[in-house]
């Protein structure tokens, strides 16, 4: 859909009173007969050419007024055309330790379990949905991490993979559980230094107390701290008793309760010392928010440049004004023509 047309340079339509001095100057080229005598006339004075020898003249001035429009350059403003915006670059990291299995932030109406809880509101974080505007102009890439942490997608702006990936995420098997808050920040702080962009933030999402420290959690945020990083810090989940649901055997499971705790001193500390926030979700509608505010927080705030696709129409009206020059040329020169 195109807005309404205007010109891009309005001034030149002033070309168009050229049009008089056009007519003009083809009406002086009017041709003339000498006879000896009114008698030889013939009867009548007036035929149809004679009645229509002013058309090429008009055809002239219609061509002057035709280029000034053209000069002025018509165009319409293509409505669909994307505002582009620099983005800014955001690294997920995501806790895929067995404990996410809990279930405390499940929704009424479902059964949901943290991993699955996390997965759909990072996907409205990303594409847009339950109050989020997604992020179609930033780089986002994902870290999963338990005991080890492994990059699930790098940075990239191709959101529709990054999502593929994410859906893909499942727990850690038994022999790599565990939680490195350490490797995991690490990691993400690894892949977006290596990034230009304005903003770079990492959102570091975990709900248990470090308990791998091959890389040191100190490490990790004095390294985000020299490359300029922001993170933001989610304690997922409640703490004390959460439910889960085990396998039982023949494709039956069952709801058990076990002990949960999320190191909220590390989470704190991460997040005062690089300059950004440590967010508490109990729920599954406090997860949403805390996404909801984290994308508030982190929108591109340096000017747009905006760059509007034009349909220009001006050769239209440089086909028409060639086409009346010819077309008068060509009756000046047959059925209209003068004689000299």
């Amino acid at each position: 859909m195109s807005a309404l047309p205007e010109l891009a340079h309005p001034w030149f339509l002033f070309a168009a009173l050229l049009a008089l001095p056009a007519v003009w100057w083809a009406q002086r080229g009017a041709g003339r007969v000498v006879f000896s005598s009114l008698r030889a006339l013939p009867d009548g004075g007036h035929t149809w050419r004679t009645r229509l020898a002013w058309v090429p003249d008009v055809m002239f001035g219609l061509a002057v007024i035709a280029l000034a429009i053209a000069l002025a350059g018509p165009r319409a403003g293509d409505n669909n055309a994307r505002i582009r915006r620099d983005g800014i670059a955001v690294m997920m990291a995501v806790d895929v330790s067995g404990s996410m299995r809990a279930l405390d932030l499940s929704r009424k109406n479902r059964e949901l379990t943290r991993l699955d809880a996390v997965k759909q509101v990072f996907e409205q974080f990303v594409l847009g949905g339950a109050r989020l505007a997604g992020r179609p102009d930033d780089a986002i890439g994902l870290v999963a991490f338990a005991r080890y942490a492994e990059t699930r997608s790098p940075l990239t702006l191709d959101h529709g993979n990054l999502i593929t990936a994410a859906r893909q995420l499942d727990f850690a098997p038994e022999s790599e559980d565990g939680t490195a808050i350490g490797a995991g920040l690490e990691l993400a702080v690894q892949r977006l230094a290596d990034f230009k962009a304005k903003s770079r933030i990492a959102i570091l999402l975990t709900d248990g107390e470090s308990n791998v420290h091959e890389i040191d959690e100190d490490t990790a945020i004095q390294d985000a701290i020299e490359s300029g990083i922001k993170v933001y810090t989610i304690g997922a989940g409640t703490t004390g008793v959460a439910p889960i649901r085990v396998p039982v055997g023949n494709g039956r499971s069952e709801l058990m309760n076990t002990q949960v705790s999320i190191d909220e001193v590390t989470l704190r500390k991460i997040a005062d010392k690089t300059g950004g926030q440590y967010f508490r979700a109990t729920d599954n509608a406090s997860l949403s928010r805390i996404y909801a505010q984290i994308d508030k927080l982190e929108r591109a705030t340096f000017e747009e440049e905006r760059f509007t696709e034009y349909h220009q129409y001006y050769l239209a009206f440089v086909a028409f004004a060639m086409g009346l020059v010819v077309l008068a040329l060509g009756l000046r020169g047959s059925v209209l023509r003068r004689l000299p």
